[in-house]
């Protein structure tokens, strides 16, 4: 069982500082005479880059604990805390861990690329860029201002960065992935190793890129629809086209190599969390055949049996159950961006009625279709369950919302975003979401809309930290960030 969350700050940069350089089975090995010096290449540490950018979203702190918890996705078991919105300080300290982990390699894979530059520099550097924009929007949207514009700039890295407006981050986004589309060219190389989500596809790394547009549009699409629009149509015209184009970094069997939060013997690592009813009762409710790939019977029922969210005391662990065995598989992907998740962001975007190539009926039958298919429903069951969950324009975001959760089951983090972003309803107009019991956090009354800064930035970066804070109107889970309705 790998309890990621209980390590140290300090321990966790050092794990994955030494990854990136030692040699495991299936990744990029380095064997170098330790008496003779050693350069580090931009393969090596786009390796590192993937790898450990992967390893932040996806470990326990931060996946399950902050989001599978609270897109409401799991319920904890005995101890019902941070499902009751008391954050867990590790959680704040491994997803910070992206400024000095994966963002600061990606400045140094810059940096020796411009001392010894080569005609695959430049889409060396824009597939790092991209990545940049991909841990930036899960950072901003976790935490509403953050440090940005100085975030990686000379020898002090993110230590005493201002935080920029999350407003700004967006826009500088934006601008950083319209300047790497323009900027690949598939006349050149990129990587010839190292480089394991795309193998240094081009062409994969723009409709990457175009994808990310489309999630930063839809996402300030209630706070500014205008620029959302423009952002989205650009995007759309070349982004995913199936399941090969997704995004996402691929883990292996073999130690320690997995999916970070994983349960190799069957035993362990299932007991931190149940399935919440909300999702087992939603997906019993529209027939989802999906249902027993999400979860595992409960031992005293012999059926799948959904935990209340933030319930409080129960008396036998048996009768609720616990994600499936692929849920907590070793090879689990750590999604970047699945092709489910664009199709029914495209869904939303022609119900708005968006020019996107296409109608919202399609792309949100083709979202479901992906997700089954991923998770092994036959496409027999999947079209059966299309007709008895049918696409209505007049009710698109409760029904659109609600299966678009239901796809990123465990990408707890993006199923959280959606949640506050789209506050979807049932297609029936009854809550959709479940108030814990006790709420330990006064700032909240439904569920967080951010996650409070580490608190180790009111000593390191105090004057930054205190500007952030009296922009946002303070430092607390109940505030929303500036594309929240």
């Amino acid at each position: 069982m790998k309890s990621l969350y209980k390590v140290s700050s300090f321990l966790i940069v050092l794990v994955y500082i030494l990854a990136q350089f030692s040699c495991t089975k299936g990744f990029e090995e380095i064997n170098q005479d330790p008496t003779k010096p050693t350069a580090v290449t931009a393969a090596q540490l786009i390796t590192g880059i993937e790898r450990t950018a992967s390893d932040i979203m996806y470990s326990g702190a931060v996946n399950d604990n902050v989001g599978m918890l609270y897109a409401q996705y799991f319920s904890q078991t005995q101890t019902e805390t941070q499902s009751q919105y008391q954050l867990d300080e590790a959680a704040n300290n491994q997803l910070w861990t992206s400024y000095s982990v994966p963002l600061s390699n990606i400045q140094e894979l810059l940096r020796i690329n411009s001392l010894n530059p080569e005609p695959a520099s430049g889409n060396q550097n824009a597939i790092a860029k991209i990545l940049s924009v991909w841990i930036y929007q899960v950072l901003t949207d976790a935490y509403g201002n953050v440090p940005f514009s100085e975030a990686l700039r000379g020898d002090q890295l993110f230590l005493t960065s201002k935080y920029d407006d999350s407003k700004s981050v967006y826009d500088g986004l934006i601008t950083l992935l319209n300047e790497q589309i323009a900027e690949l060219d598939p006349t050149f190389s990129s990587f010839r190793s190292g480089e394991l989500i795309y193998q240094g596809d081009i062409n994969k790394w723009k409709k990457l890129a175009n994808a990310l547009k489309i999630r930063i549009g839809l996402r300030m699409v209630n706070a500014d629809a205008v620029k959302a629009k423009q952002v989205i149509e650009e995007a759309s015209a070349n982004t995913f086209t199936s399941i090969g184009d997704e995004a996402k970094f691929t883990y292996l069997s073999i130690a320690p190599d997995q999916f970070p939060y994983n349960d190799q013997d069957g035993t362990n690592i299932s007991n931190a969390y149940f399935v919440s009813a909300t999702l087992v009762d939603f997906m019993n409710e529209t027939g989802d055949p999906r249902l027993p790939m999400y979860a595992r019977v409960a031992p005293a029922t012999g059926t799948i049996v959904g935990k209340p969210y933030g319930l409080g005391s129960f008396t036998n662990i048996n009768e609720y159950s616990r994600g499936s065995a692929k849920v907590y598989s070793t090879t689990f992907p750590g999604y970047i961006m699945s092709y489910a998740e664009v199709q029914f962001a495209l869904a939303e975007a022609a119900a708005r009625g968006f020019n996107v190539g296409g109608d919202a009926e399609t792309f949100y039958a083709n979202g479901i279709k992906a997700s089954m298919s991923f998770w092994g429903v036959d496409e027999t069951a999947a079209n059966t369950f299309i007709t008895n969950n049918p696409y209505d324009q007049a009710n698109w975001k409760n029904i659109i919302g609600t299966q678009k959760w239901v796809a990123l089951y465990n990408q707890g983090l993006q199923g959280w975003f959606e949640r506050t972003r789209l506050n979807f309803t049932k297609p029936n107009g009854d809550p959709f979401f479940r108030i814990p019991n006790t709420i330990l956090d006064n700032t909240v009354t439904t569920v967080p809309y951010r996650i409070t800064y580490p608190l180790a930035e009111q000593s390191n970066n105090a004057e930054a930290y205190n500007q952030a804070k009296t922009a946002m109107g303070g430092d607390n889970k109940g505030i929303k960030l500036w594309w929240q309705e």
